[in-house]
């Protein structure tokens, strides 16, 4: 114990095998000693107040898990945070800084409601004058008396559990009428509103939008909300893409925080199997793997094969090999992004995404040769169509520069999506007796070398999800393996690998009036998804590179003596 700022919390914790009663001795053995001298508390309240929100809920808040009592545990329990949950408290704490919104994508059952109504307790606990809205498609969502499923219950229950030297003057008697929640010591308040009600009210500090995908009427939602805060903060599960929360989600103007359900401790793949077995595969598919293509018809790599990929490999007990690549996928214009991936074979290392807003394709194009050198790369491909034209100048200028300092040339290799295919007499995989004994050529069944690359990566996803999941082998280099590892400090070393999941299954196909294959990678009002862009890129089949000849090479050879006549 740290009796200058702060108890410690009793680590490590079990998830699988939790023994909350021994948290709960070390809690009531901190209040003993925090009032042995009063003046402890106050020192501790300063630590809380001064941003340690995260802290404040792990060491005295508490949440409710009635099914903990078919295991023979308790059902009200410490809330113990994990660091995912942490996290989330850090993002809604910064967005609320900023004045900005935010947007929270997550799983079933994630425990994001009762961390945004913990939330919501603590800030306005250790905040003046800090007002609180949350709202819901219906009000017995956000507030019914005698329920534990509505979010203002939740938040009463952290607070009658509070010990009294942190609940300040607040009595849940007087306190805590229907849908309204006092904080009488700091004057702040928490106010609930369901129903197309939702931002009718008064001006808030935060407003926390629960299920927001499923709202009956999100259009007039949208509009009170606008002129009743600076920081909306959408909380869902998934609901397809015919919905404003999706086209805010993919919009690439709010910053996502993804809330997947391999961040929670508590699952595992035999959890996630049991899910699959009572489960509908379209209620897994949107709720647990928040696959928002999961009822989209004309799904270029459907959400099951792309989850299937992610560990491949470890999974199956193959070895990484294979050559380092990168592919660059330049952003097209206003807020898009641009994007690159870094794969070694099959396995998609890392991918990484940045604004080029406030700077050009130059600053972006010498990000890439940094990841170049990182990565022990000597060439990389690049979008070649629109604003990627420019690249390969760009790169012709920081090569002379490197050249200069004696550090070594990076081939930058043009890419271009609307070029004719590739092979183009090549033989189609699976259309053999379709059309005959030959079967469709690359020319006649895809529209351009987008769509044959498009469509290659959905035959590598397809292989991988028929051995991971059904046991039917192929040659490991026609997989795909998306690298899930994590580093010494149990982070990821690809944080974007959740966003670049839901990315891969953003892109349909259809066929023109030829009967090529089309590849649709925007539905309306969604941002193009450069991460998969990038992914598509760096396993595209394309022609080897002509060898530029340089005046270095010539001088070379004719040292030699190779190129004399003789």
């Amino acid at each position: 114990m740290n009796a200058q700022t702060k108890p410690l919390a009793p680590l490590p914790f079990d998830w699988k095998k939790p023994d909350y009663t021994s948290v709960f001795k070390t809690r009531m053995t901190t209040l003993r000693y925090l009032r042995e001298e009063p003046e402890r508390f106050r020192r501790l309240k300063a630590y809380y107040a001064s941003g340690n929100y995260a802290d404040f809920i792990n060491d005295w808040g508490v949440t409710f898990d009635p099914r903990n009592a078919e295991r023979n545990l308790p059902t009200l329990i410490p809330f113990i945070l994990f660091p995912k949950q942490r996290d989330w408290i850090d993002y809604v704490v910064r967005k609320w800084r900023a004045q900005e919104p935010g947007l929270c994508e997550k799983s079933r059952d994630a425990g994001v409601s009762w961390l945004a109504m913990a939330l919501s307790c603590t800030l306005c606990l250790f905040n003046d004058g800090v007002v609180i809205g949350v709202g819901s498609r219906k009000t017995i969502y956000v507030d019914k008396v005698g329920e534990h499923k509505p979010l203002l219950p939740k938040a009463r229950m952290f607070m009658e559990h509070l010990p009294p030297e942190f609940r300040g003057e607040w009595q849940a008697w007087r306190d805590a009428p229907n849908m309204r929640i006092a904080f009488p010591t700091t004057g702040s308040l928490i106010s609930g509103e369901g129903g197309d009600d939702i931002g009718r009210g008064d001006r808030t500090s935060i407003y926390f939008v629960d299920e927001a995908a499923h709202l009956e009427h999100p259009e007039k939602v949208d509009a009170s909300l606008s002129q009743t805060t600076n920081c909306r903060i959408d909380m869902s599960s998934v609901r397809g893409m015919a919905n404003p929360f999706a086209r805010k989600r993919w919009g690439g103007k709010i910053e996502v925080f993804i809330f997947d359900w391999h961040d929670d401790p508590r699952k595992d793949d035999a959890w996630y199997a049991k899910q699959c077995e009572t489960l509908d595969p379209v209620v897994v598919a949107q709720e647990i793997d928040r696959d928002y293509a999961a009822s989209v018809k004309g799904v270029v790599i459907p959400g099951a094969w792309v989850r299937s990929a992610i560990g491949a490999k470890r999974k199956l007990g193959i070895a990484p090999s294979g050559i380092k690549r990168i592919a660059f996928d330049v952003a097209d214009e206003g807020d898009d992004l641009d994007a690159v991936c870094i794969a070694q074979g099959t396995t998609v290392l890392l991918t990484d995404e940045w604004s080029g807003k406030g700077g050009d394709v130059f600053d972006s194009t010498e990000l890439v040769f940094d990841y170049c050198d990182e990565y022990g790369v000597t060439e990389f491909r690049y979008d070649a169509d629109g604003i990627g034209a420019g690249v390969r100048g760009d790169a012709r200028v920081i090569n002379e520069k490197r050249k200069a300092a004696n550090a070594r040339q990076i081939r930058a290799v043009g890419y271009r999506g609307s070029e004719a295919v590739f092979d183009s007499d090549g033989i189609v995989e699976g259309t053999i007796g379709l059309e005959g004994d030959k079967g469709r050529t690359n020319q006649d069944y895809f529209g351009n070398r987008k769509a044959q690359a498009w469509w290659g990566l959905r035959k590598r996803f397809q292989r991988t999800h028929r051995w991971v999941s059904q046991g039917i082998a192929c040659p490991p280099d026609d997989i795909v393996d998306l690298d899930d590892s994590k580093d010494d400090h149990g982070n990821a070393k690809n944080p974007t690998l959740m966003k670049l999941v839901a990315e891969l299954s953003q892109a349909t196909y259809r066929t023109n009036e030829l009967g090529k294959i089309i590849i649709e990678k925007k539905p309306s009002g969604v941002k193009s998804p450069n991460l998969a862009d990038a992914v598509v890129m760096d396993f595209a089949q394309m022609e080897a590179p002509p060898i530029e000849i340089t005046q270095d090479m010539l001088l070379q050879i004719a040292r030699s003596g190779r190129g004399r006549r003789r």
